[in-house]
């Protein structure tokens, strides 16, 4: 069994008494610092000069300083940037204030677990990953609940980096959902071996080749965003609330017999190897080192293919659609990129 942690295993009085820098004011960013900043916490955010996040933090009252200034002053800084950008941001800004004593927290494990970013020995090296948006971090904080999360330690030079990060998770609101304790490699390779073949590019690719399927068999495209997009939330708020036992028994007999007669037929044996193949390329590093050389490429091909995505016809179809129903609080993209 894991080992999971609530309000009653972290003493917040801990994190209470360190000086926390974020460095980051985006999605995880901002729910970290004023969740804190809520618990009691001395919070300071770490910016370049231009950022545009600047306005937003400082709106909330939170104190903005550089990168090194941030990391000078902390006992504890928290990396929330894009895990492209850590490891230029830890080199130039943070490994020159590193000092015994001091912890530095992730969100992610990506640059530990793929050594783009080597800490020294007498720091904490710890994680706080919660396993949801930054904005339902923040939101389900206010409302007095919280959202589950993972916390692994890479390095325990001070002896206590267990108990802090706990304390650190108890601040952000974490350890009300309960902390799973896991390593950087587990959280890293699951979360993305998830994102790629289950939660967004399984997903993805799935929805679009059923609604193609029954565009090109000349249904409308209408009808075929219901089926293939938009019903898909009430199926799965159903698996988030019981399970997929829930979900087959809330559905109809018709629905349940479809699951069971078409599920295999469309993740084949093909599928579960092209899995396998997935998760390989994640221990390998051969995925990350990939995505990094692509980073530093300018992302050719990963803007060629956003570009290509945000313009497919579901969501064309599906951006017309929305504009009838004002109770979903419908978003839409303001410039494509």
């Amino acid at each position: 069994m894991a080992n999971i942690y609530y309000d009653d295993s972290a003493d917040l009085d801990l994190i209470r008494s360190r000086k926390v820098a974020v460095f980051g004011y985006g999605s995880q960013g901002h729910a970290h610092a004023l969740n804190l900043r809520d618990s009691g916490v001395e919070v300071r955010i770490a910016l370049h000069a231009g950022s545009r996040s600047r306005g937003r933090a400082e709106a909330e009252g939170l104190s903005v300083v550089s990168g090194p200034e941030a990391a000078a002053w902390a006992d504890v800084i928290t990396i929330l940037t894009p895990d492209t950008t850590q490891a230029a941001i830890y080199e130039e800004q943070i490994a020159p204030h590193l000092g015994s004593g001091k912890t530095l927290m992730f969100a992610h494990g990506f640059n530990i677990r793929f050594g783009t970013i080597r800490p020294p020995a007498a720091v904490d090296v710890s994680l706080i990953a919660p396993k949801a948006p930054g904005h339902r971090v923040r939101e389900l904080f206010i409302e007095g609940g919280g959202t589950p999360a993972l916390v692994a330690v890479e390095q325990d030079a001070s002896g206590q980096a267990l108990a802090l990060a706990l304390s650190y998770a108890r601040g952000v609101g974490l350890t009300r959902a309960g902390v799973i304790e896991t390593t950087f490699a587990e959280e890293t390779e699951t979360d993305l071996f998830g994102e790629q073949s289950v939660l967004c590019g399984g997903v993805s690719e799935l929805i679009k080749a059923g609604f193609e399927t029954l565009v090109e068999a000349g249904y409308q495209p209408e009808i075929a965003y219901f089926e293939c997009l938009h019903e898909l939330k009430l199926i799965v708020d159903l698996m988030y609330r019981g399970g997929l036992n829930y979900m087959r028994y809330s559905v109809s007999d018709t629905a349940e017999h479809g699951d069971y007669h078409g599920g295999r037929q469309i993740v084949t044996e093909e599928t579960r190897a092209a899995m396998q193949k997935i998760l390989a390329d994640v221990r390998s590093g051969a995925y990350a080192q990939g995505w990094i050389d692509e980073d530093r490429a300018g992302r050719p091909n990963f803007m060629a293919r956003r570009r290509a995505e945000q313009n497919h016809q579901i969501e064309t179809v599906g951006a017309e659609l929305r504009k009838m129903m004002p109770f979903l609080d419908a978003v839409t993209l303001k410039e494509s990129v």
